[in-house]
């Protein structure tokens, strides 16, 4: 992501979960009637935000028809290792933000670390 990676707001970040999991593109329409599911939403809400989302670099679209189908332009792993790499740029102190975020780890994120590190070691180091 060449932009800067911003955190999104709840119902933004609910549309880029939703649009995460389906894996393919899909239209306002699609994701509305996902949505509705769970909750009384309107369409010209969700046209909004997902035109928001693609403003800014995360959804990108064709139209069909009168419509537009969209798909992500990224994974949601991807986009959130940008919030965190800037997150921790903007820290001030990265080594004590590093030490404050690894005491912190649940025995499972810290397996997860560690498989991490087998598939990518960090410059420097030994594979």
């Amino acid at each position: 992501m060449s932009r800067m990676v911003r955190a999104l707001g709840d119902l933004e970040a609910t549309i880029m979960d939703r649009m995460w999991s389906y894996h393919r593109p899909a239209s306002v329409r699609d994701v509305l009637e996902d949505l509705r599911r769970e909750r009384e939403i309107a369409y010209t809400t969700v046209m909004t935000v997902m035109d928001k989302l693609h403003k800014k670099g995360l959804l990108r679209r064709q139209p069909v028809g009168k419509a537009y189908v969209y798909e992500t332009v990224t994974s949601k792993e991807a986009y959130t290792a940008g919030l965190m790499r800037e997150t921790l740029a903007s820290s001030g102190n990265q080594a004590a933000t590093l030490v404050h975020f690894l005491e912190r780890l649940t025995p499972e994120e810290s397996a997860a670390l560690e498989s991490a590190l087998q598939v990518y070691p960090p410059k420097g180091r030994q594979a």
